[in-house]
């Protein structure tokens, strides 16, 4: 059964699942940033992704060991985690191989994921050893999704938000298929030397997700533009970052740190050569981690 842990520091308070190890709530002085998982637009909060982002091409794919056959996001978020550690502001979990992963991701592995609050930021972190006798790989990442509007913003609309980052720059996307395929021969550019990105649900919905690479300085905020009230990100290490919303009347966004993306056309199929995958030795171990400040 699974089991919600709430943990706090100062006037910032996180609570997690153990199912999916996934984050429900996180509330800055009782105001509430993250997406309560309304079934009417999309029932998640915070997913964790692993061993892959996005999708599969037909969900499944050739590796070393043998046939990969997952969904959409992968493994992490549809089992239990087990609690190992915890403490008034931190919290950490456990997922290893089993013989049902197995059969669906033929490798072993550990994953931990901890969550830790300092009074002012949230810290998500992954940290995935090879359990195994044959080297792992796997791309990993976050979906944590945010109210819109803000706590202290309720008289704003979806239009009025706006992604900025930290340096000026001229982002391109990749166009993505009705299966979730990127395709990077065809790229269309979202701005041209600014830091501020205006979101519209049109924008999101023509594009299925916005997927950024290399964003400058790891770094990004996602702001009302009247109340200047938001969420800012840092996620070093993690190569993409996915924009994304349900519908063009959901009332939330999704900021999500991403190593790796979704196959894409230009890739050979074989699960190792998806783009930013992580590769392991046995007894390896490899760390990354986010943080979440509102404000």
């Amino acid at each position: 059964m699974s089991q919600l842990t709430t943990i706090c520091s100062g006037d910032l308070t996180a609570t997690v699942d153990s199912m999916g190890a996934q984050l429900m709530s996180l509330t800055c002085a009782g105001a509430e940033y993250i997406w309560q998982g309304d079934p009417k637009f999309w029932p998640r909060r915070a997913p964790v992704l692993f061993p892959i982002v996005g999708c599969l091409k037909n969900d499944e794919a050739m590796s070393a060991a043998g046939p990969v056959h997952l969904k959409r996001h992968g493994l992490a978020r549809t089992n239990e985690h087990k609690v190992k550690e915890v403490a008034a502001d931190s919290v950490t979990y456990e997922l290893r191989s089993s013989e049902a992963t197995r059969e669906l991701y033929p490798y072993d592995f550990c994953l931990n994921m901890a969550y830790s609050v300092d009074g002012t930021s949230l810290t998500q972190s992954f940290a995935v050893t090879n359990t195994g006798a044959v080297d792992l790989p796997f791309t990993l990442g976050g979906h944590p999704a945010f109210n819109v509007p803000m706590p202290g913003a309720e008289g704003e609309r979806f239009d009025d938000y706006a992604l900025v980052f930290a340096e000026r720059w001229s982002p391109e996307v990749p166009a993505i298929d009705e299966r979730g395929l990127h395709d990077f021969g065809r790229m269309t550019r979202l701005m041209e030397d600014s830091r501020e990105l205006a979101l519209t649900h049109g924008l999101i919905d023509r594009h299925a997700t916005l997927v950024f690479h290399n964003v400058p300085k790891s770094r990004v905020a996602l702001v009302g533009k009247r109340s200047n009230h938001g969420v800012e990100l840092e996620f070093p290490g993690f190569d993409y970052l996915g924009v994304w919303t349900a519908s063009t009347e959901s009332p939330f966004i999704a900021v999500e740190p991403w190593h790796g993306c979704a196959s894409a056309y230009d890739e050979s199929g074989r699960f190792e050569d998806k783009r930013s995958t992580i590769t392991l030795a046995p007894g390896e171990r490899a760390e990354l981690a986010f943080t979440v400040t509102p404000f």
